[in-house]
């Protein structure tokens, strides 16, 4: 089951799977998120964001897989994992760009009964 949502810069999927976990994918306008990883720059052009609630608790990010093209043009796959080593709430040092799209999948899943709010960007 899913639903398609488009608009002049991403395109929002919504997958559900079994239980209470839910992916959203988005694809990203070209030019508007660069990541970095072991000092080689890559271009995102697609973000799948994967959210998850265990035991009726609320609804948490597990990670961000990032589709990416480096400078010699080749695709990539870059995972931020989101939660801290205790699995029991965010990781610190996470930059605020990934909360940004995290957030914006959030509203993108809304209508799948997603509420979730952006933690404190602030180290933990």
């Amino acid at each position: 089951m899913g639903s398609q949502h488009r608009g002049p810069e991403r395109q929002r999927r919504t997958r559900h799977r079994a239980g209470r976990e839910v992916d959203v994918g988005i694809h990203l306008q070209q030019g508007t998120l660069t990541l970095t990883q072991n000092g080689k720059d890559f271009e995102a052009y697609h973000a799948s964001v994967e959210f998850v609630a265990v035991h009726e608790e609320p609804w948490t990010v597990e990670q961000v897989k990032f589709s990416a093209k480096g400078s010699d043009g080749k695709p990539v796959g870059l995972t931020v994992d989101l939660l801290n080593e205790a699995c029991n709430g965010p990781r610190a040092g996470v930059p605020a760009a990934i909360w940004k799209v995290v957030a914006l999948a959030a509203t993108s899943a809304g209508d799948v009964g997603i509420t979730y709010a952006t933690p404190d960007p602030s180290p933990m």
